[in-house]
């Protein structure tokens, strides 16, 4: 009996900070092998009002992860009677990724807005550390982008450039990689709420070479 194949998020995920907020962005293929078994997937996963994750890596684990931190930030939150912080949804994702390292491969980048730090994007190295960063990549298409990142970030751009700057990392990325592409799904974070766009892959810039 032939092995069945795990699904798959090799995929292109970002998470950028402005002043007010962040912007989220993911491609939507997924896949088992070389077969695309969801082209219109959306990673980019609510852990709370105002706090979202990007995931990477296998489907089923990243997602598992997501949801047993969505359910904490949940209880989290009506226990303090406040919204949780971005810092508190990260340190989750971080405990239970470290703690179940041998059985689960996944890789989330977390984002929100909160009324202590504001916009903030929080990554994991491999050695379990959480850090704040001005924006991060990951996935399968980052290999393809950091160039393009370095170059193009800006400190202190608007929302609109951040927006822009996702459109146009994911569009490449997507261009590029085999395991990324279908459409691109964004999400704006800042004190007002959240905001989630999807853009057809039609709509997507197209650059020099494409």
């Amino acid at each position: 009996m032939a092995k069945t194949k795990e699904l798959s998020n090799d995929t292109t995920i970002i998470a950028i900070e402005f002043d007010g907020g962040v912007v989220l962005g993911s491609d939507s293929r997924v896949s088992a092998g070389e077969t695309v078994v969801n082209r219109v997937m959306n990673k980019l996963s609510l852990l709370h009002d105002k706090i979202y994750c990007a995931l990477s890596g296998s489907a089923a684990d990243a997602q598992t992860i997501a949801e047993m931190v969505n359910y904490q930030l949940d209880v989290h939150s009506i226990e303090v009677g406040e919204d949780p912080q971005v810092r508190s949804a990260a340190s989750l994702v971080k405990n239970i990724s470290y703690k179940y390292k041998e059985e689960l491969s996944a890789h989330l980048i977390v984002a929100g807005w909160d009324k202590r730090g504001g916009g903030q994007v929080s990554v994991r190295d491999l050695n379990g550390l959480l850090s704040r960063q001005p924006f991060a990549v990951g996935g399968s298409g980052s290999a393809y982008v950091y160039g393009f990142v370095d170059a193009e970030y800006r400190k202190a751009m608007s929302k609109e450039d951040c927006q822009q700057f996702v459109v146009n990392t994911l569009s490449l990325a997507m261009s590029r990689d085999g395991s990324s592409g279908g459409v691109a799904y964004l999400v704006t974070i800042d004190e007002k709420g959240a905001e989630e766009k999807c853009i057809l892959g039609n709509e997507l810039p197209t650059f020099y070479d494409q």
